[in-house]
């Protein structure tokens, strides 16, 4: 009886010798049968495995319990991502390796097998240079098949180990014995190509998915780069650089212009404004003063402070988006791909039908019964050749990313592109998304046009000294106008409130927010007034800039709605996908801005967890959702969401995460990648439907079923040469796409 007080465990392990979704699979079930394990979940993209276990077992135990069928766990702490990186590279290069020393011996046997097979030295030529392809550069199919039938499964692997194996085989007794054939009446036919072209192509593939995976982890590594390595602290009354992993609580840590916040804690001196994108998503930076919050990895801008140390290491916000972005890519059950499923039923089917073939001609063929016998058997399983089934997928696949790509689609794992069409609800992220996401100024009103000529240039001159980042957008607009700056002093920043300046005659002038103007009791006409108060309801943010008896101008700056964006969430609509936007914006500006685009659903004032949470409720009640999002504070929800799709100006992190990328920033582009995504399905199920129609036609053939009709035996040099002819059926299919619209 196990011990109900022994505690529990949950660790992420990166695991070591998976090749395949099925090698996953066995990983999966072989810790969930070990004593100790109350749960094991596979993530293959990130070759990891989350464990849930008791003091019945160690991490130890757990690798010992996968090296006993051929795999195993990296359990150390210390550099733990460099070990992983330093893996996928070795085996990446190793691939690489095989593949092109496959390729090169592969050409010379597939010219000798094409266009010279009756040149007797070509068979032993390409039985010697078959060896290495097939069990030099093409062991490892050889060691997963043998791994999946220790486990009493079968896959992909287990049907190119066999096919090529019996091919080679078969070839290398033709080539050693031709008399025995030649006596019977049959010509001795060798198959070194199609067994060598076989290894060659998938090794290729495989090539592909490995590099792929490995772009997988950079995500993560990035939200860790936020945290800087050391810190300045304020230690015993002396300013001290210490380690980040050495911070406690409690200390007093400095922050300079243009540093990285590194842990958690609210402000005791100093004021700045910091740059908060990574957790609300918003542009423009928040200021700071005494007993705000300040959260790690957010950026500090031009001023600096001194704040108090409150929430350390795994207890920050920063920490936490990370391990909530580890346990959303890790909580997916592994991929278990479709012609791994295929292989699943049609492998063993195929195997059998092999040997009733060659049962069926020993009992019944006469004379000639185990010559028939064995050619037929073999027949069947080269024309049964996994070339069809195997291309299917992955030549549709390669065809929609390459033309999502003409599209500005960046489509960087094949499963997103498969069960995109299938989306039903879509999240769409605010700023950066729907907006533009960056602050530009939409209005400017002058009381008189002589006096923005007057005092246009004393605008100028202050916002480009002041340090508020809505400053750059004033700036940017007055230089467009080909406004000159005038020279002014006595600058100073009023807290919470805007700046302060004198020209050169000693006049006072304000540009700030309206607790400014009526702190300094300056008048405001009613236009004016008016004015301010509508581009406030349209979810802009008004600057005053006034004298120091009335306000001169006001300003309205906003974050502009992206072009096309109201008429691409039209389009998702009419698809009869449900639209929801999510914000940590206010409730004033999400409304304002959901109503200018047609949304009647949307969340305001949203942290990054809450919407992963929000993601999580929606495929709760069924629905399959895609996120869009651009910035850091939606990585936990494109992680955690089924399609997850970038912005192209966005975050590197956002781009990490994200399966897709709209190149363009254009949300026309999304209703594109959804199409995109059902004709390449399309495609895939064209693909497999052809490749058992054949199979269903070419297996009977080649087991000889028309023999008894019209004594037509299927020679398996015909065999190979239909298996062939499946297969350029199938890319040709796949290159149908690149000629519709989407």
């Amino acid at each position: 009886m196990k011990d109900s007080t022994q505690s529990v465990h949950k660790e992420t392990f990166p695991v070591t010798g998976m090749t395949c979704a099925a090698c996953a699979s066995s990983v999966e079930t072989i810790l969930q049968y070990t004593d100790g394990v109350k749960s094991a979940q596979v993530n293959f993209a990130s070759s990891t495995v989350l464990v849930e276990y008791t003091d019945e077992i160690n991490p130890e135990g757990l690798n010992d319990a996968l090296t006993a069928i051929g795999y195993g766990l990296i359990t150390e702490k210390e550099n733990v991502e460099e070990k992983v990186s330093t893996n996928q590279k070795e085996h990446y290069k190793e691939l690489k390796r095989d593949t092109i020393g496959a390729a090169i011996l592969t050409v010379p046997i597939f010219i000798i097998g094409m266009f010279f097979m009756h040149w007797k030295p070509g068979a032993w030529i390409s039985l010697i240079l078959s060896i290495p392809v097939l069990f030099v550069f093409g062991k490892r199919f050889f060691v997963s098949a043998w791994k999946q039938a220790k486990n009493r499964s079968v896959n992909m692997d287990t049907l190119v180990a066999l096919s090529t194996a019996i091919a080679f085989i078969f070839s290398f007794f033709n080539t050693v014995f031709p008399e025995f054939w030649i006596s019977r009446g049959f010509e001795s036919h060798v198959y070194y190509e199609a067994a060598t072209v076989i290894i060659t192509f998938i090794l290729f593939g495989k090539m592909l998915e490995e590099k792929a995976k490995s772009k997988t982890s950079t995500a993560l590594k990035n939200l860790m780069g936020l945290q800087p390595k050391t810190l300045k602290a304020l230690i015993d009354g002396e300013e001290k650089e210490i380690p980040i992993s050495e911070v406690q609580k409690g200390y007093e840590i400095i922050v300079r212009p243009g540093e990285k916040i590194p842990v958690d804690g609210k402000v005791i001196s100093g004021n700045s404004f910091v740059d908060e994108s990574m957790i609300s998503g918003e542009p423009i930076a928040v200021e700071k003063s005494e007993k705000d919050a300040v959260f790690a990895g957010t950026i500090n801008q031009k001023g600096s402070f001194h704040f108090k140390a409150e929430k350390v290491g795994s207890e920050t916000l920063l920490a936490q988006i990370i391990k909530r972005v580890q346990e959303a890519q890790g909580s997916k059950a592994p991929v278990q791909k479709l012609v791994d499923k295929i292989a699943s039923i049609f492998v063993p089917t195929v195997i059998a039908i092999s040997i009733v073939t060659f049962a069926v001609w020993m009992i019944m063929g006469g004379e000639d019964a185990l010559s028939h016998g064995i050619l037929n058997a073999v027949a069947v399983l080269v024309i049964a050749c996994p070339c069809a089934l195997g291309l299917a997928t992955p030549t549709a696949i390669m065809v929609g990313i390459g033309k999502g790509a003409e599209n500005n689609i960046l489509i960087k794992d094949a499963e997103s592109l498969e069960i995109a069409h299938k989306v039903n609800a879509i999240i769409l992220d605010k700023t950066g998304t729907i907006t533009a996401g960056k602050p530009t100024v939409s209005n400017i009103q002058w009381e008189t046009e002589e006096q923005k000529n007057t005092f246009a240039p004393i605008l100028l001159a202050i916002e480009s000294k002041s340090e508020h980042p809505l400053a750059d957008a004033v700036s940017k607009k007055l230089s467009e106008e080909n406004v000159k700056a005038e020279s002014i002093k006595d600058f100073q920043s009023l807290t919470g409130k805007g700046v302060e300046a004198k020209n050169n005659s000693g006049e006072p002038f304000f540009v700030g927010n309206l607790s400014l103007i009526e702190a300094q009791g300056i008048s405001l006409n009613s236009d004016m007034q008016n004015k301010a108060q509508a581009w406030s309801n349209e979810a802009k943010t008004i600057v005053f800039f006034a004298d120091k008896e009335s306000v001169l101008s006001i300003i309205a700056i906003s974050d502009e709605i992206k072009p096309n964006s109201k008429s691409a969430i039209s389009k998702l609509k009419e698809k009869g996908i449900d639209v929801y936007m999510l914000t940590g914006d206010n409730q004033q500006t999400a409304s304002a801005v959901a109503k200018q685009v047609g949304l009647t659903d949307f969340k305001a004032e949203v942290m990054p967890s809450d919407k992963s949470d929000f993601v999580k409720e929606l495929q709760s009640k069924g629905k399959i959702v895609a996120m869009v999002g651009d910035g850091i504070n939606d990585s936990e929800a494109l992680a955690q969401a089924d399609v997850s799709i970038a912005m192209g100006h966005g975050s590197d992190i956002a781009m990490d995460v994200a399966k897709m990328t709209i190149i363009s920033s254009d949300l026309e582009v999304i209703p594109k990648a959804l199409n995109l995504s059902d004709l390449t399905v399309r495609g895939i199920k064209e693909n497999l439907f052809w490749a058992f129609i054949y199979n269903l036609i070419g297996i009977p053939i080649a087991a000889g079923v028309l023999y008894p009709i019209n004594g037509f035996l299927l020679d398996p040099m015909i065999a190979g040469a239909a298996m062939a002819f499946s297969s350029v059926s199938v890319v040709l299919n796949s290159l149908r796409l690149k000629g519709k619209r989407i």
